[in-house]
């Protein structure tokens, strides 16, 4: 008999914060009641996760306290007590984990747009991020691979190639470089290096050949059957498998905190042992459950020190996308991208005058001390300019790899990475896109939430009408581990607790016409009607908060769309938010990027400097994104 659960405790065990929450059902619903934190404490001199959770559960006992409700005693002897007991413990604890760095991996494929390329989605699905990926094809000499593999030290490595039946020359080949570079694993020098081999099945004895006393090599179905059909599948399952078995046994600690994440399922039954997550495995996993339950298609980006997660679930299929940038952050790879995109991308979003010199040390000061905040209101104005860049360039990526195979049919396994191969069309389509949901400290702890309603729309320039969130306090990785064990208790949270929805974006788009009419708008809003024929390079911010709903007949001019042709009313419901309803008729132009050597969506900004500077201003005071006084 199944049981239904009271309480969860979940945890994030990141790279320096170890982040915990407490869930409740609370007249029939389940929310959040509590969240602590603490150091993580994977490295010297604690050397044992565990500290840092027990750390981070007991500061969740202490707020309980401070705010005035009964004590909740969760710990006891150092251990977290499952299942409830009255009210001692919980029913289910979780954790997810990207400390020491999460999974990281390599893979190998014959030919690097295809067979490699398969393998590299296969390994973001699982939640890793991917430090090469070698093919035969890659324009490197085998010794440099082999000094390449050496020096990296992966986690684990996924050797993918072939059709099945297919010739085995070239999978021998990439077997013999692994093998001659006899690597070792980054944690732990107990045990071998895993490899997972899965790629033509006639080139199987050979890998073993090459492999098997070597590393642990473990044999799973082909990535890449035939040519036009994709498994990533079983490929997955074995990544997933490996992390618990050798990363999170070796990590100092993890084998304690694996024995303790367990629920109570069954009314008669011992707690079950429930696998720990990496972090961006979970997020993708609530991401992809919420577009499931909902029936709504979503793009998702989680900005951090180091790296860019994007995630997306697009088209009647619901196929889920990840990419990861793990060049491009707002602290450890602050340089990289500027670097990326160059000094004169970030400046245009800089509505005032500073020298190259003192871009470049605000941005080296930032990246040797991570974490800094902005102090004056051009610190402030500059970073959010680079993280525009950082967030746009990053989306870039994942529509470069979220693409379909054209003319072909694939299995598809609900969480894998990516849909197709990149020859094919993306199917990140902005102007379908329902809700677009921001997190990471420079959008979740922006000091105006209408400043991250400003970077999710200069970064990603939805189209149509696009609902625009942020995650409040970093809990999407413990909702996507708690959706394997509770789907209506991850959702419920997810919704009332972990979403700050800013409001609604309506963007016609089309070619731009200065001085015309972009867009008749008539919205009833609760107190009053709206009306306004607004011409194009304008921002309007009309009120409506939260759980408000609003009837809009909104009409494109001038060549425009909003989703139903051009010039064809939409007649539709706005919800509102923190922010209110936004207008956007800045328009979206396809311009020539150098850094990126091809044609990219931007925003249209007058090229004359005082224009730029003065459309500028006019947006950021139209959306109320910073004080008056800083835009004098």
């Amino acid at each position: 008999m199944a049981k239904e659960i009271r309480s969860i405790l979940a945890t994030d065990c990141g790279s320096t914060t170890t982040k915990a929450i407490l869930i409740e059902k609370v007249d029939d619903v389940y929310r959040l009641i509590v969240r602590g934190e603490a150091p993580t404490t994977v490295e010297a001199p604690f050397e044992d996760v565990t500290k840092g959770v027990l750390n981070a559960v007991e500061e969740v006992e202490d707020l309980i306290h401070i705010q005035g409700q009964k004590d909740r005693m969760i710990l006891e002897d150092g251990k977290i007590i499952v299942p409830q007991n009255g009210d001692k413990g919980v029913d289910a604890y979780l954790s997810t984990s990207s400390a020491g760095g999460g999974l990281q991996m390599m893979v190998a494929g014959v030919v690097k747009s295809m067979t490699a390329e398969s393998a590299e989605r296969a390994a973001l699905g699982a939640g890793a991020i991917v430090m090469d990926v070698l093919a035969t094809n890659d324009d490197r000499l085998p010794y440099e691979q082999i000094e390449r593999i050496r020096h990296l030290r992966p986690d684990m490595i996924l050797l993918s190639g072939g059709i099945d039946g297919g010739t085995t020359k070239h999978v021998a080949e990439l077997a013999e470089i692994i093998s001659a570079a006899d690597p070792k694993p980054r944690l732990g020098s107990s045990y071998q290096l895993p490899v997972i081999f899965a790629g033509n099945v006639e080139a199987r004895d050979l890998v073993k050949d090459n492999l098997e006393e070597k590393t642990d090599l473990i044999i799973t179905e082909n990535l890449r059957p035939v040519l036009e059909r994709e498994n990533l599948g079983p490929a997955r399952d074995k990544i997933h498998d490996l992390f618990m078995e050798h990363v999170m046994a070796q990590a100092p600690g993890y084998k304690k905190l694996m024995s303790w994440s367990r629920a109570k399922l069954e009314e008669d039954k011992e707690p079950k042992l429930i696998d720990i997550m990496p972090t961006p495995g979970a997020v993708g996993n609530i991401m992809q459950t919420i577009a499931r339950l909902e029936e709504i298609e979503v793009v998702g980006v989680d900005i951090g020190g180091a790296t860019t997660d994007v995630f997306s679930v697009f088209t009647e299929d619901q196929v889920f996308n990840r990419t990861v940038s793990a060049n491009l952050g707002m602290s450890y790879s602050i340089s990289n991208v500027l670097a990326s995109t160059g000094m004169k991308n970030i400046m245009r979003w800089v509505p005032f005058e500073m020298e190259e010199k003192q871009v470049r040390n605000m941005i080296k000061n930032k990246m040797i001390r991570p974490t800094t905040i902005p102090f004056l209101s051009e610190e402030l104005i500059l970073e959010q300019a680079i993280a525009k860049e950082a967030l746009r360039l990053a989306f870039e990526q994942h529509k470069e790899f979220a693409v379909t195979l054209k003319g072909t049919q694939r299995k598809r396994e609900i969480s894998e990475a990516f849909s197709q191969s990149t020859s094919g069309q993306t199917i990140v389509d902005m102007m379908s896109l329902d809700i677009l949901v921001g997190s990471g400290g420079v959008l979740s702890h922006a000091p105006r939430r209408n400043q991250a309603a400003m970077l999710l729309m200069d970064a990603f320039l939805p189209e149509g009408v696009t609902q625009l969130a942020v995650d409040s306090i970093f809990m999407m990785p413990q909702l996507g581990v708690l959706a394997d064990v509770n789907e209506k208790a991850a959702a419920q949270v997810f919704e009332k607790d972990c979403l700050i929805h800013l409001g609604s974006c309506v963007a016609p788009v089309g070619k731009y016409k200065q001085g015309k009419t972009a867009l008749k708008v008539k919205i009833e809003l609760p107190d009053e009607v709206y009306e306004e024929e607004i011409p194009f390079g304008e921002l309007r911010l009309i009120e409506l908060g939260v759980d408000q709903e609003a009837r809009a007949t909104l009409e494109p001019q001038s060549g425009q769309d909003l989703g139903m042709g051009k010039n064809k009313t939409l007649e539709t419901t706005l919800t509102g938010g923190v922010v209110g309803i936004i207008i956007d008729t800045r328009g979206r132009e396809l311009v020539y990027d150098p850094k990126l050597d091809k044609e990219t969506m931007r925003l249209h900004i007058p090229e004359d400097e005082k224009e730029r500077v003065k459309s500028l201003l006019k947006w950021m005071k139209a959306l109320k994104a910073y004080p008056e006084e800083m835009l004098k």
